[in-house]
């Protein structure tokens, strides 16, 4: 399990492939993990352009660290996976 500190957000749309390629990837490496779909949310999807300044999805956060886009080799790195 992820400590606190490294706690795991992503901010997807549900036609989002790379949104959806990150979720396999956290369901793969069992990394539990909140969505938020932006598509709907629109409190949500301010607080994602606030974060990472963009509209672009996926946004993830862990723990403090904000990342934009689907990087495997970054994900895997940032959770030791």
């Amino acid at each position: 399990m992820i400590p606190m500190s490294k706690q795991v957000t992503i901010y997807s749309t549900p036609a989002c492939h790379f949104c959806q390629a990150t979720k396999d990837f956290f369901k793969t490496h069992n990394i539990e993990y909140t969505d938020y779909n932006v598509a709907e949310d629109i409190e949500k999807r301010q607080e994602m352009q606030q974060k990472s300044g963009q509209m672009a999805v996926p946004v993830i956060v862990i723990g403090g660290d904000v990342m934009v886009g689907y990087d495997e080799e970054q994900l895997r790195e940032k959770l030791s996976v």
